[in-house]
C-alpha cells in the first residue's frame, strides 16, 4: 500500500508546533485520496512526549527517533535522517508544513530522494494515481494545479488551508529507529527568540496589522491589539522601513495568516500583502483611500482615518466587556 510520510515538527520550548496539526489533516487527505497509509516521524532529542500526542492524530504509525543531535533543528542533520526513513519505508509521499523549518528542509530531502517536489500546497483533488495539488503562484495571481511524476513525491503544505487534525482517534504505533547521523559543516550555537505577550503571528485567531497609513506610528495597532488579545503584523513597506521588526511582516515573502479576523489599519493591498492574508476568515479594511486595493477583498471596508477610528474602536469594545 502507498505511504504518505508527514515530519512534525517540534517548537525550540519542545512543544508541538501547531502548523503540525494542519499538515498532519492535509495527509490524511492525501491518504484517503491516494489510497495509501498515513505515516508521521519524529525527530527530537526525547521524542516520547511529542509522540503521545501524535499517534492519536489518526495515522497508521508514528516513527521516531531520539539523539542530542536533534535537540536544534539543523537540516544538514535532518534531511538526510528523513530521506533514509522515506526510502525504508518505501513512501511515495514525503511532506510537513510550510513553516520555516519546512521550507528549508524539504527541498533537500526532495533532492537526496530525487522527487519532484510542490510547494505552498493549498489542495489535493483527484484520486488514486491520478491526485494533483494545488498551489500559488506569482502572489497569488496564478493558481496551478500540478502533478508530481516521479516515483517519491514532496510537498510542503500551506497549513492556513487545511484544518487541524482532531487528537482521541485510533492509536497509532509508535516505532522508534535508529538514525544514522551524517556529520555536518554547521553547528548550533544560539536561538535568539523574540518574545512577547501577544499570540504567535501564525497561529493568532484575530491579528491587527498596520502599513505605510500609520507613518511609523504603531501605538494604535498595537493597543487596539492589546484589547483584542491579537496579534500585530505589518506589511512588508513598514518593515523595510525600519518601523517594526521584519518578524511582523505579512505577505508574499513574509508570514501567510488566516485568523479569525483579520483588521487592516493603513495598508493599500499590494498583491504581495494580499498573498498572505486573503485566506483570513473575516478582514476589515480600514484606510482613507475609497480606492485601495484591500477594500476588493475586505469584507468590511471603513474609509477614514485610523488615528479616529482605532481609538474609538478601541473605547467601543472596551465598554462591551
Amino acid at each position: 500500500m502507498p505511504i504518505v510520510l508527514i515530519v512534525a515538527e517540534q517548537q525550540p520550548d519542545g512543544n508541538l508546533r501547531k502548523a503540525t496539526l494542519n499538515a498532519v489533516s492535509a495527509g490524511s487527505q492525501l491518504a484517503q485520496k491516494a489510497g495509501a497509509e498515513l505515516h508521521l516521524v519524529l525527530l527530537s532529542k526525547d521524542p516520547s512526549k511529542l509522540a503521545e500526542e501524535l499517534k492519536g492524530l489518526g495515522a497508521k504509525a508514528v516513527h521516531t527517533a531520539a539523539a542530542p543531535e536533534f535537540e536544534h533543528y539543523l537540516a544538514e542533520v535532518y534531511a538526510p535522517v528523513i530521506a533514509t526513513l522515506a526510502q525504508e519505508l518505501k513512501a511515495d509521499y514525503v511532506g510537513a508544513a510550510s513553516t520555516a523549518m519546512g521550507k528549508d528542509l524539504l527541498p533537500r530531502v526532495a533532492a537526496r530522494l530525487k522527487a519532484a517536489m510542490a510547494t505552498d500546497v493549498t489542495a489535493i483533488n483527484g484520486s488514486g494515481a491520478d491526485v494533483t495539488f494545488t498551489r500559488p503562484m506569482w502572489a497569488g495571481n496564478v493558481i496551478a494545479e500540478v502533478k508530481l511524476t516521479t516515483p517519491v513525491k514532496v510537498l510542503s503544505l500551506r497549513a492556513t488551508e487545511f484544518p487541524a487534525a482532531a487528537a482521541g482517534q485510533a492509536a497509532a504505533e509508535v516505532k522508534t529507529f535508529t538514525a544514522k547521523i551524517e556529520p555536518s559543516k554547521t553547528k548550533f550555537v544560539d536561538f535568539k527568540e523574540v518574545k512577547s505577550a501577544r499570540p504567535e503571528l501564525t497561529e493568532a485567531r484575530v491579528v491587527v496589522s498596520g502599513g505605510r497609513g500609520t507613518k511609523g506610528d504603531f501605538k494604535e495597532i498595537e493597543a487596539l491589539a492589546d484589547e483584542l488579545g491579537a496579534a500585530v503584523g505589518a506589511s512588508r513597506a513598514v518593515c523595510d522601513a525600519g518601523w517594526v521588526p521584519n518578524d511582523l511582516q505579512i505577505g508574499q515573502t513574509g508570514k501567510v495568516v488566516a485568523p479569525q479576523l483579520y483588521i487592516a489599519a493603513g495598508i493599500s493591498g499590494a498583491i504581495q500583502h494580499l498573498a498572505g492574508m486573503k485566506s483570513s476568515k473575516t478582514i476589515v479594511a480600514i484606510n482613507k483611500d475609497p480606492e485601495a486595493p484591500i477594500f476588493q477583498v475586505a469584507d468590511y471596508g471603513l474609509v477614514a482615518d485610523l488615528f479616529k477610528v482605532l481609538p474609538e474602536l478601541r473605547q467601543a469594545l472596551h465598554a462591551l466587556k
